[in-house]
């Protein structure tokens, strides 16, 4: 307390001692006044500072003492103001060369020899303090009054000859007057922006400032520095800038100035112009240079500039180049290189104050008038200016950004609109850029970031990064690796597990369900006799129980499974009632349709179509919902009804406390365990068993245990080799065979089936005929001898098969690569294809009952409406094999599938020819079905309608026909009834017809037509036409079965309906696709062979007449 005391008089002394003039040399009176000041200030901070720590009463005395000096200093720092700002600025003389070279004038006014014309020096200048501006007023203020009224008059027309003549004297100094104007600047309201404040502001408007130059008006500074100082404008120590223009001018740009350029600035302005940075002026730093941009505006002072730059002057001897007029037009054409900057006090008189602000490599001059002046006019929203600006001049300095014109106006907005919780984004500073463009591609040039401030330590931490991002992902990666490695091992574990138990729990239930199957099959086969002559149900499920890949190449398997409508018909038997599992949603249409049909029974019986019945009670079509859920598996149907379990729960109610059993299709797994949900037998035989024997492979094993004829062949092939050597093999044994056939085991329906014609195109067939000649037939039948042919078949085989092999299913099997690859894999035969042209093929169906007995069912011979190898229908019953002759063969067969465990029904396939060497009849088994067969299904329709009865053991058919008595005959009483005559038939079924035109048609629009062309069945005579629809949605396919009195005439009538029906529903132009030409064309052949045989057999009669009688 004692030292802050004892420091006070110090402090008026060093006041009094600068107020008298007793100043140090070189130290100015301004900064005695300044460091003044600052003592003051450092005192009141220091006596805040002491009070919690002193007794009141010594503060008190100190403050008093502090007043009364303050008070004292301020009443000689005004005293001292008010002399300082009297005299008047003038322009002495350049006779007196000793104060000139120690003391050059402040102002820059150089001359020369011509002193004509003026010229602003283009060194910037600093503003005047008040201590220079007090020393040069002094030195100036020793003129007269007379001198200054001639500058005054020269000034006012310096175009006079007069005046132009004074000025050339050598002697004559002018004095330049305080231009003035006063003008008010217009107050401009401002947005206030609320928002947080935020830290290192570059400050507020500079009279909030100590030390800070402070921009006056000519208003303010007519009036002096001290009633400034009385009206606290400003501080009274503060450093003030006092600038009195010579003339009118806009902002000129500021240059830099290089100590060591000797040369004079008198007609140089344009060559210190930067070329690049055109609006800009650099200045060294040193004392020198003035504090910021130097800018001269309208109703300015021009400063003076230091006595070094003076000296530097003389010493170029500048030359008085212009007029004042001229003077003012090279600042304005100089203020244009830099429209960037305002003054403040063009900015303050602009009401829509608007102008540009240029950051140089990232850097705003903050100095700068222009600046300041923005500033000060902004200053209610810098806040959130400067925040703008700050991260601006980041975003410029990060990328080295030469040149950056930033609109104010704009920033105003943007920035005003702004929150400073949030950083501007990139998007958003480049909105305030004036040359964005350029900026941009700046920013959005590759590496850019590395050439601005932190360049090396950015890039140094890129690289660092990338680096620790590349071992990081690497590690990452190799980490990823192993967990997906671990958890693909851990799910394939667990998949494994549990597909372990899911194939444990199927074997269990399958197991079970094979169990239960032998179960109930005994059971069944010790009450048949009962059953089968009592009420019971029978549930058919026509099932293509084949493997997933066959049925996915089976082109509507739906449609395919519902081809076996005559199953319906079972219910010929009054004890038996059906259940009909169809694959297919049948419409109410379909549905009268077969109620119809099936309500034939009594009027068939009675020939009396008025005698129809109802028969709905005895027959249920059943639709399992699982064909919903699973469109596009390819499931056969019997999975389809296990994944139903409406359609089981309804199935279970039919069968409650009746005898019930279930004939499927082709067997499957899912028909055993359908049984098992129903708790009912199945007349089937185990799938396993059925699959094997029904393969052409396993057909030949049948066969062969049989002891029945087949075809020259071999069977089980699985690869090439084999092929080529077993083919090669009987080429040689069955040189007379031509055509040769490739089955493929799995395949049904003649999709499996290829042929070619190898004798009639095997080049070395003649050379092997000669070798076959050269030996004896007990030689050639030695293998030995055989070598040399099979060497040459067999390398010419592979080609011979590739170009002539022709598949019988061509869009299954479009080339032979494809249908070589399926039978290798799959495995199937070879066998000779029958040595005459003339070939049968006939299709017996059989039934092993429950208690082993074998019955024929039915038998027919085929029709071929899609080639050769493929049946289309039959003709019902056959007529090509001596009946006794097939019987035999039939139950051979039968014995066999029994003695293997075959159960239910199955088929036959045969084939009939006449050798043409022997002359005699050969018949074949070739293929072997171990199902219910669609010929059977014809063949139970064609029965229902006719109440016939079908003897395969004489091969006869045979109905017995009604009563044609009128109505007005039955009423009479004395009539005596005879029995019903009995009448044979033939019948032609196809359940494959197919035309394409048969969708623009509804079923109704065409059993009209043909009932119009007189197509339809005669319940007297029981002959006639049945068709059978299979669904309603596509509607291009349907069965037909055509009854008659000999088969010649049902041929024809079967070819004339498929004619009529082809012209009824096909246009000229649109044929459509249709079998119906080539079933046309068998039937013609059929009937042309029947009428030959029927001309032979007219003329062997007679003969073996006449051999009888003799």
């Amino acid at each position: 307390m004692v030292r802050s005391a004892q420091r006070v008089p110090l402090l008026g002394a060093r006041a009094a001692a600068a107020m008298a003039g007793f100043v140090e040399p070189g130290q100015e009176a301004g900064a005695v006044l300044v460091q003044v000041q600052e003592d003051l200030h450092k005192l009141k901070v220091k006596n805040i500072n002491l009070k919690e720590h002193v007794k009141s009463v010594d503060i008190g005395d100190l403050g008093t003492a502090i007043g009364r000096t303050k008070f004292g200093l301020r009443k000689h720092a005004e005293n001292y103001l008010s002399t300082m700002n009297r005299p008047v600025l003038t322009i002495s003389s350049t006779d007196d060369k000793e104060v000139h070279s120690k003391e050059p004038p402040k102002w820059g006014l150089h001359f020369g020899s011509s002193q004509k014309q003026l010229i602003l020096p283009r060194v910037p200048v600093e503003p005047m303090t008040v201590q220079a501006y007090s020393k040069s007023a002094l030195r100036i203020s020793q003129s007269s009054q007379q001198q200054v009224e001639m500058d005054m008059k020269i000034m006012l027309d310096p175009e006079n000859i007069d005046n132009k003549a004074v000025l050339k004297q050598q002697n004559y100094e002018t004095r330049l007057p305080l231009i003035t104007k006063e003008k008010s600047a217009p107050m401009c309201r401002q947005k206030i922006v609320k928002g947080h404040t935020v830290s290192n502001l570059w400050g507020f408007p500079a009279s909030c400032y100590m030390d800070s130059p402070l921009p006056l008006l000519e208003e303010d500074i007519t009036k002096g520095v001290l009633s400034l100082t009385e009206q606290r404008f400003v501080p009274p120590a503060a450093k003030i800038t006092l600038q009195t223009p010579p003339v009118v001018s806009k902002a000129a740009p500021s240059h830099e100035f290089h100590r060591q350029h000797k040369k004079s600035a008198v007609g140089e302005i344009s060559s210190r112009v930067d070329p690049e940075n055109t609006g800009t002026i650099a200045f060294p730093n040193s004392k020198e240079a003035i504090y910021g941009t130097y800018s001269s505006s309208k109703g300015n002072i021009a400063p003076l500039p230091p006595s070094s730059s003076m000296v530097s002057a003389r010493k170029s001897k500048p030359v008085w180049t212009c007029p004042a007029q001229q003077l003012e037009s090279e600042l304005q054409i100089l203020s244009q290189t830099q429209p960037l900057q305002m003054s403040p006090r063009q900015s303050l008189q602009d009401p829509c104050f608007d102008c540009n602000i240029v950051a140089y490599h990232g850097t705003i001059d903050r100095k700068a008038p222009g600046f300041l002046a923005f500033k000060q006019h902004y200053c209610l929203s810098w806040g959130s200016i400067v925040f703008f600006l700050e991260h601006t001049e980041k975003l410029l300095k990060d990328y080295a950004v030469p040149l950056a014109t930033i609109n104010s106006k704009k920033l105003v907005e943007v920035a005003s609109d702004f929150e400073l919780t949030e950083n501007p984004t990139k998007s958003d500073i480049l909105s305030v850029i004036k040359n964005q463009s350029t900026v941009e591609k700046i920013l959005n040039r590759p590496g850019q970031r590395y050439k601005g401030q932190g360049g090396t330590e950015m890039a140094a931490t890129k690289i660092q990064a990338t680096w620790r991002c590349y071992q990081a992902r690497k590690t990452c990666v190799h980490f990823r690796q192993q967990q997906w490695a671990s958890g693909v091992i851990a799910i394939s574990w667990l998949l494994h597990n549990h597909m372990a138990r899911v194939k444990k729990t199927l074997k269990e239930s399958r197991q079970r369900h094979l169990e239960n199957f032998y179960i109930r099959a005994k059971h069944l086969a010790a009450n048949w006799n009962r059953i089968r002559t009592s009420r019971r149900t029978i549930i058919h499920i026509p099932s293509l129980g084949y493997s997933q890949c066959i049925r996915e190449h089976i082109p509507d398997l739906a449609l395919q499974q519902n081809m076996q409508m005559g199953r319906l018909c079972d219910i010929l038997d009054a004890n038996v009632d059906v259940i009909y599992i169809c694959p297919l949603h049948l419409s109410e249409e379909l549905l009268q349709y077969y109620n119809k049909l099936l309500g034939l029974q009594a009027a068939v019986r009675s020939g009396n179509p008025e005698d129809m019945g109802d028969l709905q009670d005895r027959f249920k079509i059943l639709t399992p919902e699982a064909i919903n859920s699973f469109p596009k598996h390819h499931m056969c149907l019997a999975t389809q009804l296990k994944y139903s379990p409406k359609t089981i729960k309804r199935i279970k109610i039919l069968i409650q406390s009746r005898d019930a059993y279930i004939i499927g299709g082709v067997p499957h797994k899912d028909d055993l365990a359908v049984a098992d949900m129903l708790s009912v037998p199945v007349l089937g035989s185990v799938p396993e068993v059925a699959h094997l024997y029904s393969t052409k492979s396993g057909s030949k094993r049948i066969f062969a245990s049989a002891c029945v004829p087949t075809p020259p062949g071999e069977s089980d092939i699985y690869n090439n080799e084999q092929m080529i050597s077993v083919l090669s093999q009987l080429i040689i044994d069955n040189m007379e065979v031509q055509r040769w056939l490739f089955k493929v085991n799995d395949e049904f329906g003649g999709n499996g089936t290829a042929y070619c014609d190898i004798i009639s195109h095997l080049k070395c067939y003649h050379w092997v005929q000669k070798e076959r000649q050269r030996y004896s037939p007990e030689i050639w039948s030695k293998k030995w001898a055989h070598e040399p042919a099979l060497v040459k078949i067999s390398q010419e085989l592979p080609g011979l098969l590739a170009q002539h092999v022709q598949p019988v299913n061509e869009k299954r099997f479009p080339t032979w690569e494809k249908f070589l690859q399926t039978f290798l894999s799959q495995g199937g035969v070879i066998e000779a294809f029958p040595l005459s042209e003339n070939v049968t093929n006939l299709t017996v169906d059989m039934l092993i009952e429950p208690t082993g007995k074998i019955k024929i069912v039915s038998s027919g011979d085929q029709l071929h409406a899609d080639g050769p190898l493929r049946s289309s229908g039959t003709t019902i019953p056959q007529c090509s094999v001596d009946p006794a002759v097939l019987n035999s063969l039939c139950l051979k067969i039968g014995e066999t599938c029994k003695s293997k465990g075959v159960l239910g029904y199955f088929s036959v396939d045969f084939v009939t020819f006449i050798h043409p060497q022997t002359m005699e009849q050969q018949v074949w088994a070739t293929d072997l079905d171990l199902c219910y067969s669609d010929q059977l299904a014809l063949t139970q329709l064609m029965l229902y309608v006719t109440d016939g009865n079908l003897d395969c053991r004489s091969s006869r058919f045979e109905v017995s026909l009604g009563s044609k008595k009128m109505k007005s005959q039955r009423i009479q009483h004395e009539e005596t009834k005879t029995p019903s005559p009995i009448s044979n038939r033939c019948a032609v079924a196809s359940s494959q017809l197919r035309h394409s035109s048969l969708s623009v048609i509804y079923y109704n629009v065409l059993l009209q037509m043909c009932k119009a062309h007189g197509v339809g069945f005669d319940l007297q005579e029981k002959q006639g036409t049945v068709f059978i629809l299979y669904e309603d949605q596509k509607r291009y396919r349907l069965g037909m079965i055509t009854i008659g009195e000999d088969l010649q005439g049902v041929l024809m009538t079967f070819a004339r309906n498929l004619f009529i029906i082809h012209q009824e529903i096909s246009a000229p132009n649109m044929q459509g696709e249709t079998n119906f030409k080539m079933a046309i064309q068998g039937i013609k052949a059929i009937l042309g062979i029947t009428a030959e045989n029927k001309l032979k057999l007219e003329e062997e009669q007679p003969l073996k007449a006449d051999a009888l009688k003799e």
